[in-house]
C-alpha cells in the first residue's frame, strides 16, 4: 500500500462536490479486479478528509475477512500518522452491517455477535479505521454483509466523512450491496490495464443496484493517479 494524497487534489475536489444524503459526505472507492490500487487510493483519501475534519473521518474495509486497512496502519502504512489504537464498539447501538452463519459467538454476553465490527482511531489523526474480529468467530463459521441503512445514517451523524474501501468486484460483490448508501462511487483502474469494457461494465454494475459513479481514479502505482471527473454518457 502506499500513500498517494500529493495525487488525488481533483479527487478531493469532486468528492467535496457531493451532497451528503445527510449528515456527514460518504464515497466508496472501487475497482473491477484486484491489484489496481484502491485500498491506497482509499486510505489515502481518508487521511486527507481526516486532515479536514472537526469531528472524525471513518475508514470502513468491506473486506472482513482480511482486514487490510488495519493491517496497514498498524505496520506504518504513513510516516505523519500513528498506530492504531484501542477498539470502539462500530455498532452505534444498530443492528450490525454484517450476519454470522450459523449464528453467534461461543463466549461473551448474548449480544456479543453483533459487537464484532470495531474501529480504532488512528494516533496523530482524526481518522477511524475499521476492523472485523475474526478471531472471535468460530471454526467454519462464516460472516456476510448486509445493507443496514440505519447503521450508515447513525455513523453518517458520526463523521465528517465516511469512506468505504470496496473489494474488487471480481473478489466479492460486497461494494455492489453497499453501492446505494453512497454519496458517490469512485472506480480505481489501473491506468493502460483495466479495458473500456470492464470498465463500462463495472459502471453499469454499480448503478444498477443504485450507486452513483462520480469519476475515475486512473492510478500507476508509484507513478501516476489521474482522476476523471465524471464519467461521460
Amino acid at each position: 500500500m502506499r500513500d498517494l494524497r500529493h495525487k488525488l487534489d481533483r479527487t478531493w475536489m469532486t468528492a467535496s462536490r457531493l451532497t451528503p444524503q445527510s449528515g456527514g459526505r460518504c464515497v466508496m472507492f472501487i475497482s473491477a479486479r484486484e491489484g489496481e490500487g484502491t485500498s491506497s487510493v482509499a486510505a489515502s483519501f481518508a487521511l486527507m478528509a481526516a486532515r479536514k475534519s472537526q469531528k472524525s473521518t471513518w475508514l470502513i474495509d468491506l473486506d472482513l475477512r482480511r482486514n487490510a486497512m488495519f493491517a496497514a496502519f498498524e505496520n506504518g502504512f504513513v510516516r505523519d500518522a500513528g498506530e492504531p489504537g484501542r477498539a470502539f464498539d462500530a455498532s452505534l447501538k444498530t443492528d450490525p452491517i454484517y450476519t454470522l452463519t450459523p449464528p453467534g459467538v461461543d463466549r461473551g454476553s448474548p449480544n456479543a455477535a453483533n459487537k464484532l465490527f470495531t474501529v480504532h482511531e488512528i494516533k496523530k489523526t482524526r481518522l477511524l479505521v475499521s476492523r472485523f474480529r475474526n478471531e472471535e468467530m468460530r471454526a467454519g463459521q462464516r460472516v456476510q454483509l448486509r445493507t443496514q441503512p440505519e447503521w450508515w445514517r447513525t455513523v453518517r451523524r458520526a463523521a465528517d466523512w465516511v469512506v468505504v474501501d470496496a473489494p474488487a468486484l471480481s473478489r466479492s460483490p460486497a461494494g455492489l450491496a453497499m453501492a446505494a448508501q453512497m454519496d458517490g462511487v469512485i472506480i480505481v483502474m489501473e491506468a493502460d490495464s483495466t479495458g473500456a469494457e470492464e470498465l463500462i461494465g463495472l459502471r453499469r454494475e454499480i448503478e444498477t443496484h443504485g450507486g452513483t459513479v462520480v469519476g475515475i481514479v486512473m492510478n500507476r502505482m508509484g507513478a501516476d493517479a489521474r482522476f476523471a471527473d465524471r464519467l461521460a454518457g
